[in-house]
């Protein structure tokens, strides 16, 4: 009777566990769901500080170039060197070029890129946002009639839709470039043959979707990063803790709406 009654204690245990988890997940959706909402409507009609909008603009994309070219250019060469052992096995080097370059403009590059985005910038700026909410400067704001969703979180958002769109972009030449490099490096294919192989791929449909894909992850890393900010409580070690939910949320984010949007993609 004593090991039926421990088994039915950790059974209920166990369920009530899952339960609570359950909705913790389902509270944390609502209220990015909400946060969604407020933040397209902050945009009809668009009443954005200019000020603040270029700030940000600078803080995101210009701040991460440099982070996002050298990324891009290590998958080139990583994907490379996988694709060269069966490139060097099957004697077919014509599809080389191809290979690298289905993988990273498609998928590997935007990811990628999406998650080195998320570790410096959204982690940044929750930990911006909730600072401002622990020394009461966001409440400040409201008691000066400057809404903050107009003035903190709306620029912002746009900012890390429109530069990781932008990021993508630019790291997927950098990634080709790394890519080319790397196969006349290792599989003595010249660079100049490597980038016609590009070429005669065709790959533009490849290269939009992963632009697709920038924007998106740039939407959901800013929903996100700003929801887990303005919610922070308990002082430093919340805002802490607000980073580290953040950082896992974002990620998680990522390859949730790589999947919905692939799924989209090939479906239209």
């Amino acid at each position: 009777m004593n090991v039926l009654a421990w088994a039915g204690s950790a059974i209920a245990s166990g369920i009530r566990d899952v339960g609570r988890s359950a909705i913790s997940v389902l509270e944390e959706l609502g209220a990015l769901t909400i946060l969604s909402g407020r933040i397209f409507r902050s945009f009809i009609p668009p009443t954005l500080d200019g000020r603040e909008t270029w700030r940000a603009f600078y803080k995101v994309g210009v701040k991460s170039y440099a982070i996002v070219v050298m990324t891009a250019m290590f998958t080139g060469a990583i994907m490379v060197i996988q694709a060269g052992q069966f490139v060097a096995k099957a004697s077919a080097t014509s599809f080389v070029g191809w290979a690298a370059g289905f993988a990273v403009l498609a998928e590997i590059g935007p990811v990628l890129i999406g998650l080195m985005f998320s570790g410096r910038v959204g982690a940044n700026n929750t930990a911006e946002l909730g600072t401002m909410v622990v020394t009461e400067q966001v409440d400040a704001l409201r008691a000066l009639a400057i809404e903050p969703m107009h003035y903190l979180v709306a620029p912002r958002v746009l900012a890390m839709v429109v530069m990781l769109f932008l990021l993508t972009a630019l790291g997927d030449l950098f990634a080709l470039l790394g890519g080319a490099i790397t196969s006349e490096l290792l599989l003595d294919v010249p660079m100049r043959v490597f980038i016609q192989q590009v070429v005669d791929a065709n790959l533009v449909d490849e290269y939009l979707l992963g632009l697709v894909k920038g924007s998106v992850f740039g939407l959901s890393i800013a929903i996100v990063s700003c929801h887990f900010g303005l919610t922070v409580s308990g002082g430093a070690v919340g805002v802490g803790r607000a980073v580290n939910n953040a950082v896992v949320v974002a990620a998680i984010g990522i390859f949730v709406t790589d999947l919905a949007v692939g799924l989209t993609w090939n479906f239209l």
